[in-house]
């Protein structure tokens, strides 16, 4: 059979979840839920730490990064999702199907980074508490994380470029919610080896490398909590970074399926369900984790719903800036 070439096409059709009207009523409801939850909680949990003074703290200070990085993370797919899901149409243009493409996997690259911090920023704390403030600075803090954010943001423009160059054959229909980069090899009829090598290298080493700082954070953590001679001690230490451990297992066990991988050619259908869990459950998941399992946050939060006021420096703080 002869292949038509599209190598100028202007647009992709993203085929989504294909089902009755029933499922796709159902599904739309369930993402927006989680959508308006991943928003609002994250939201949350940035407002509370920029209005209780003893939360700004380098600790805190990432945990909003965290936040704000799971907001965009969400709406840079799951809106479009939203919009095909009501609609007959699922096409998507050429362009916004690469920017999309480029912020997902740019701001998935960036939480890889995060994470690896936020290890090494509880490293420093457990394993080194007396020097914790002289070495966590809010300027290196600040470092750290606008680090995370400008390398998440690099690694991704080699692939996109490679990928935005290939020429499509027979097809524009993209087995996916949203422009993922495998789906964009498949319908390639040129040579992808190049760009499935380049792609595999960047999220090989940018998982493994995230990876390496944050097992060796942790097993320096648990074999620091281990020395404490009293049980209170080990539990408030561990206490300390049992959130973020929990936050870690669950994105690296849904992602490493994802990216380290040889063959993009199969497997398309459960690649697609997997997708589901990092992009939109796993961002919902992160406040309850946080709140749930930290007396910092939940103290503030109880003193925010309260209307309990906050400490005189930061009012007369807040009075200043509105003075100004």
């Amino acid at each position: 059979m002869e292949k038509k070439n599209l190598s100028n096409l202007e647009e992709f059709i993203l085929l989504g979840f294909p089902g009755t009207q029933g499922l796709q009523i159902s599904l739309f409801l369930l993402f927006f839920v989680m959508y308006v939850l991943t928003v609002t909680g994250n939201m949350a949990i940035i407002t509370l730490v920029w209005t209780n003074h003893h939360l700004q703290t380098p600790m805190y200070f990432f945990l909003c990064n965290l936040s704000f990085l799971e907001i965009w993370f969400t709406t840079a797919c799951v809106p479009k999702t939203l919009a095909n899901f009501a609609s007959q149409s699922k096409a998507i243009s050429f362009i916004s199907c690469a920017i999309q493409m480029y912020f997902v996997f740019s701001l998935g690259c960036t939480e890889y980074f995060l994470l690896a911090v936020m290890a090494y920023d509880r490293y420093l704390a457990i394993c080194y508490p007396l020097r914790y403030s002289a070495i966590m600075t809010h300027i290196v803090s600040a470092r750290l994380a606008l680090g995370s954010w400008v390398c998440g943001f690099s690694a991704i423009i080699v692939p996109t470029v490679l990928i935005t160059r290939l020429s499509f054959c027979a097809s524009n229909v993209i087995n996916h919610f949203f422009c993922d980069i495998a789906p964009w090899i498949v319908l390639s009829c040129t040579d992808t080896r190049v760009v499935e090598l380049v792609s595999f290298g960047i999220a090989f080493c940018v998982i493994l490398g995230s990876c390496v700082v944050t097992l060796v954070s942790y097993i320096c953590i648990i074999s620091t909590i281990v020395k404490i001679p009293s049980a209170h001690g080990r539990y408030k230490a561990f206490s300390t970074c049992s959130s973020h451990l929990t936050v870690v297992l669950i994105w690296y066990g849904s992602t490493i399926f994802l990216h380290v991988r040889t063959s993009v050619e199969s497997s398309l259908d459960l690649t697609k369900a997997i997708t589901v869990l990092n992009t939109i459950v796993t961002p919902v998941l992160n406040p309850f984790i946080y709140t749930l399992r930290n007396k910092d946050v939940k103290k503030a939060f109880r003193k925010t719903v309260s209307g309990k006021k906050s400490s005189p420096r930061l009012r007369e703080s807040l009075f200043n800036s509105m003075a100004r």
